[in-house]
């Protein structure tokens, strides 16, 4: 079994105003998720610096970033970021970009958590439901041009409100969503923004919106989680 999150951090600014990194790696060691795919990992302006400093992560969690950053103090690529077990190997990794007419990319790690290989892709998609289209083929074309078919998860902020529609066709041709829930707004969640999506090969144990007291704080997004088996 492997527990798999998703979580839009909002750059580390919660619903009282207040930047903080800390309540953000609270939220997370509340789910204690085996990976975790973050948007809005980094600053927006200047050298875009991750919003969780290193030290932070080193010290006092479980976890390692997956080295995608193209930039020096970035933690990932337009501020999507993998995080995995510190026991965890990366077999490959890479950033991918995406059309758009800001700028977008998504993240894809293989990974192997003991004797288990998975493929992520952690995203951030369009508030336009035409590029948001545009994204997801671009994507699906990335993960299928691959040397090696792996087991794998998609998951991030899918910016669509309309369910069983526009990107969410898409990916569900080869994909099963997880039903996780809404996850937006953080104070009162209406709307299922946040998506986790398994290849066929995968199975959904468990899932849900992690709906704590800090993580109703930490950010305007709640995050998601879902425990997948490889069968």
């Amino acid at each position: 079994m492997i527990k798999v999150a998703s979580y839009n951090m909002r750059k580390g600014i919660g619903t009282d105003r207040r930047r903080s990194p800390e309540r953000i790696l609270e939220v997370l060691r509340e789910i204690d998720a085996d990976v975790v795919a973050l948007q809005e990992a980094d600053r927006r302006l200047g050298e875009r610096a991750s919003v969780i400093p290193p030290h932070l992560l080193d010290e006092h969690s479980d976890w390692k970033a997956v080295g995608i950053a193209k930039r020096a103090h970035s933690m990932g690529w337009h501020g999507n970021a993998l995080l995995i077990r510190k026991s965890a190997e990366v077999a490959g990794c890479d950033a991918i970009h995406l059309p758009a007419l800001e700028p977008r990319g998504a993240v894809r790690a293989d990974i192997r958590l003991g004797s288990t290989a998975l493929r992520v892709v952690g995203m951030h998609l369009d508030l336009s439901g035409l590029w948001r289209r545009k994204q997801a083929a671009a994507i699906i074309g990335h993960c299928q041009a691959c040397a090696e078919p792996m087991p794998t998860v998609m998951m991030g902020d899918l910016n669509e409100w309309t369910a069983a529609a526009g990107c969410l066709r898409d990916f569900a041709r080869d994909h099963d969503f997880a039903a996780t829930g809404p996850s937006f707004h953080a104070r009162r969640p209406v709307g299922r923004l946040d998506r986790i999506m398994v290849s066929r090969d995968l199975r959904v144990v468990n899932c849900g919106v992690h709906a704590s007291a800090a993580a109703r704080k930490a950010s305007d997004h709640l995050p998601i989680w879902a425990v997948l088996d490889h069968p």
